[in-house]
């Protein structure tokens, strides 16, 4: 059987990460970081299109990859309108709302915007999204908020809870689709997803909405102080904004947004840092409890993911307080690049089809 090339690209704010995969296996795989100093240039993400598209040429070319012989790019799905999970081909209507930010502006956008473009300079492939933060499954209940202007919304880390949930199914020997899971993704955004049957039911909006503060988020704030603070003359809509994501949450407290310099702080004997670390932990805990009640106390697992999960002490924080609800799973990192590879993959052996955007 030929081999199938496929190329991955997910783009961060202060990287673009790159990979390209023959079948399963990985040929290339490189971060490119971006300085502060080289984005400060851009006054809008999407002008940084061409930047970023000529570094991922060079990487790729370096690296001798043959880019004749790429079938699919599978790119970072940027903030659009809610869709189901699964593949998406990027299309005009998809470049349209990525490039005027309809929907938000942030650098995952251009995972769309760049694989179209190089898919379109390339004899043999197409350009794809795959479970982008918009992914919306959620039950018509949970949308409901307390006033009919602020629905709830489903914005969280869809690729990785997705693709943690699915190899923790195959790992024991179960369908995704017919096992509850409670999903836990702890990075720079803090998300835990209630999976009913394959799912996604529920999910706080971990962006700059609802659930635990996270390491530059807010997360819930008292919405009558919020409201007093907006109008209390002595910050603007972007500072408050800011407040909320970006700078947030351990940012906010302790000044930094690397739980691993806290995790340092604490070994060192810093209270103050404890007491806000074990204070993020318990608000994890409680929102792992929501998803309980949401899944009627029927759920097969519990798994924590992401990057801070690789912190031991904070994750048995968390365990201590969920132990008893259902066995809870770890798995560190979020390997999302073979996450975007491997849906690539499944499209090429037939195994799903790619919805249009619409």
């Amino acid at each position: 059987m030929e081999t199938r090339y496929i190329l991955a690209i997910n783009p961060g704010s202060t990287s673009t990460k790159i990979a390209v995969y023959a079948d399963t296996t990985p040929v290339f795989i490189q971060t490119i970081s971006h300085t502060s100093e080289e984005l400060a240039i851009f006054e809008l993400v999407t002008d940084q299109f061409n930047f970023r598209k000529n570094l991922i040429l060079e990487e790729l070319k370096s690296a001798d990859i043959v880019l004749k012989h790429i079938r699919v790019i599978m790119g970072r799905g940027g903030l659009l309108k809610p869709v189901e999970s699964g593949i998406v081909e990027v299309n005009k209507r998809m470049i349209s709302d990525l490039e005027s930010c309809s929907y938000g502006e942030h650098a995952s956008n251009l995972g769309g915007l760049i694989s179209y473009d190089l898919a379109h300079s390339l004899p043999n492939a197409k350009a794809y999204i795959t479970n982008p933060v918009v992914v919306d499954e959620m039950d018509d209940l949970a949308r409901l908020s307390g006033h009919p202007l602020l629905p709830r919304r489903s914005v969280f880390h869809a690729l990785n809870q997705k693709a943690v949930a699915r190899e923790h199914s195959k790992s024991i020997m179960k369908k995704y689709e017919d096992l509850n899971l409670i999903v836990v993704h702890l990075g720079g955004g803090i998300t835990v997803g209630a999976h009913k049957k394959g799912r996604v039911v529920d999910v706080n909006q971990g962006l700059d909405g609802d659930g635990p503060y996270s390491p530059e988020r807010t997360g819930t704030l008292p919405v009558g102080d919020l409201v007093r603070l907006c109008f209390s003359g002595k910050y603007s809509q972007n500072d408050i904004l800011r407040m909320i994501n970006g700078e947030g949450g351990l940012v906010a407290y302790l000044g930094t947004n690397s739980a691993y310099e806290v995790e340092q702080r604490i070994s060192d004997g810093d209270s103050a840092s404890k007491y806000i670390y074990d204070g993020m932990a318990y608000q994890i805990s409680k929102e792992i409890g929501a998803m309980v009640a949401v899944l009627k106390s029927n759920v097969d697992g519990i798994l924590i993911t992401g990057g801070i999960a690789y912190d031991k002490y904070f994750v048995n924080q968390i365990i201590s307080y969920v132990n008893r609800f259902a066995p809870v799973h770890v798995y560190p990192g979020e390997d999302e690049m073979k996450a975007l590879a491997m849906n690539g993959l499944r499209l090429l052996n037939g195994e799903v089809k790619a919805r249009s955007y619409s």
